[in-house]
């Protein structure tokens, strides 16, 4: 069993930034590749970033690349989503995720570990 505690959500200006952070507890994290999903109200939940068991492979939606960064830190069990230039459309709650096995890694069923989320909020 993996817990999983998002944080670091709030209501924003478009154009700042946000860090979410991701804190795991439970087995071990470092075997567990961890993403980021989100939902706005009436959307369904899509994929944001990912990031493989070690740092060196990173995967990002088309709409948050070269905004958002995801990063981990297995020695202190947590995952990172940057998120810089906000803009109203990223307003969701947001849900780190964990997963094991090999495979595409950006696909909601890949997952069987969820946070309860984060709210995040970007006002024009």
């Amino acid at each position: 069993q993996v817990q999983l505690v998002e944080s670091g959500g709030g209501l924003v200006q478009a154009g700042v930034s946000l860090r979410l952070s991701c804190a795991a507890s439970g087995r071990s994290f470092s075997g567990y590749f961890m993403g980021w999903f989100r939902q706005a109200p009436g959307k369904e939940r899509e994929f944001v970033a990912a990031i493989g068991w070690s740092s060196g492979i990173t995967y990002y939606a088309d709409s948050v690349k070269g905004r958002f960064t995801i990063s981990r830190d297995n020695a202190d069990n947590t995952v990172y989503l940057q998120m810089n230039s906000l803009k109203p459309e990223d307003t969701a709650v947001y849900h780190c995720a964990a997963g094991s096995g090999y495979g595409r890694i950006t696909t909601s069923n890949r997952y069987t570990y969820w946070g309860q989320g984060t709210q995040v909020t970007v006002s024009s």
